[in-house]
């Protein structure tokens, strides 16, 4: 048997861009050289059509009788919406996300890469004195809380470039996923409203995730704490703390028990029944060793009477995992089980517990990380650029292997297989 799956994320995942927002010290306006790289950045120079931008302008205009009827006051408004101007390149990113169809090994082998591994500790190492602080205060582990953030934001690079409150008008505007952006601006206005952060310093994703965990405006006001009693809950700042101690807080009101694990490899029987298998099938811990259940690596079982449940992604011959409630706390925060699997399985190899004892089935389809590098390294060398060797198939990878299978008569498909990669040894 083998899993497959559709990865999806919340909006607390979405579109990890690749320069951080900055922080420290909150300065109003932008302006000068600074003001230029960074409209270049946003996509302003990209002169959108006039019609665009005086139909957003007369939409805002209309937004902000429904922001004071909701108690935004008119300072507020006129310093958010001071600086904003409809946005191409926010409707070009949402226009732009790929659809990841992968086996969970291919999403697990990134998302739990050495590379995430190792910051993973050394960021614990740099904060933990904050970390255990937050530990103590909302009784969530310190090594899942460093997992979350390194799965949202690589531990604190890629927390988004695009200014919030021209995003989320741009996307409200152009009535993208209807009511649920406009239910973002007007919690962002909220954020401005109480002293948080200043419409220059609010950025984040072309989705409205802001911050070193990706907290969408309305979560913010829901679970963002100020930990470091300045007064302000910071999670834009290079410092990591508030955002940190917001994460534990979301999980921690999400149902975390702390020192439980949210899932821990197990050995599987021979002839083990896989029907008692799935989330909602629940049995202690116990009522599983008695079936022959077996912990599978140094990583202990929960207590004998945890209620947990089974889960076989990868069929009988793959891994298996007991789940507890902390899983579905997880699943609170990103509602994919690939996700949730992700965060846990980061947590415990930061802890330094070793990774899967049962790989995943050997026939499962598609190229492992190292062979993807190997792929784009050798299209490069024929002559076929794919703009760097990072092991991501995106649109450029997907170029380059239309230019060579054409190339070579071969059937133009733009998709990476072994067949492909056997091709290219070959040269």
């Amino acid at each position: 048997m083998r899993f497959s799956f559709r990865h999806t994320v919340s909006f607390a995942a979405l579109a990890l861009v690749l320069a951080s927002c900055g922080g420290g010290s909150y300065a109003p306006g932008r302006g000068g050289v600074a003001q230029q790289s960074q409209e270049i950045k946003w996509g302003r120079n990209q002169n959108p059509p006039a019609a665009k931008v005086a139909g957003m302008n007369a939409w805002v205009e209309g937004f902000k009788g429904q922001a004071r009827s909701q108690g935004i006051s008119d300072a507020t408004l006129q310093f958010a919406f001071r600086d904003v101007v409809y946005n191409p390149e926010v409707v070009r990113r949402s226009q732009n996300q790929a659809e990841f169809k992968k086996s969970l090994w291919e999403y697990l082998e990134n998302a739990v890469s050495e590379k995430r591994q190792t910051n993973g500790r050394a960021a614990l190492s740099q904060y933990n004195a904050p970390l255990s602080r937050v530990e103590a205060s909302f009784g969530v582990d310190k090594e899942v809380v460093t997992a979350v953030w390194g799965m949202e934001s690589t531990y604190g690079e890629r927390r988004g470039d695009l200014p919030l409150i021209e995003a989320l008008s741009t996307l409200s505007y152009e009535g993208y996923r209807g009511s649920f952006f406009r239910s973002q601006l007007m919690a962002a206005l909220r954020i401005l409203q109480a002293g948080d952060i200043d419409p220059a310093h609010m950025t984040g994703s072309w989705a409205g995730a802001m911050g070193h965990t990706q907290f969408i405006p309305t979560t913010y006001l829901s679970y963002a704490v100020d930990f470091t009693g300045d007064g302000r809950r910071d999670i834009w700042s290079n410092d990591p703390t508030d955002s940190l101690a917001s994460t534990a807080n979301y999980l921690a009101k999400s149902g975390w028990q702390h020192g439980l694990p949210a899932a821990v490899e197990v050995k599987l029987p021979a002839g083990f029944n896989t029907g008692l298998a799935g989330k909602g099938k629940r049995r202690s811990v116990a009522e599983w060793q008695s079936l022959g259940v077996r912990q599978a690596t140094s990583r202990p079982l929960p207590p004998a009477g945890t209620s947990t449940e089974l889960l076989i992604p990868g069929g009988p011959s793959g891994a298996a995992f007991l789940i507890t409630r902390n899983f579905h706390a997880i699943l609170r925060y990103n509602n994919a089980d690939s996700y949730a699997l992700a965060v846990s399985l980061l947590a415990d190899r930061i802890k330094g517990y070793p990774g899967l004892a049962n790989p995943w089935p050997a026939d499962a389809p598609g190229l492992r990380l190292e062979q993807r590098k190997e792929m784009q390294r050798l299209l490069t060398a024929r002559g076929f650029d794919t703009n760097g060797v990072d092991g991501n198939v995106g649109s450029n990878t997907i170029s380059a292997i239309r230019s060579y299978q054409s190339s070579r008569g071969l059937p133009v498909t733009g998709e990476p297989s072994a067949a492909l990669l056997d091709q290219l040894r070959r040269g």
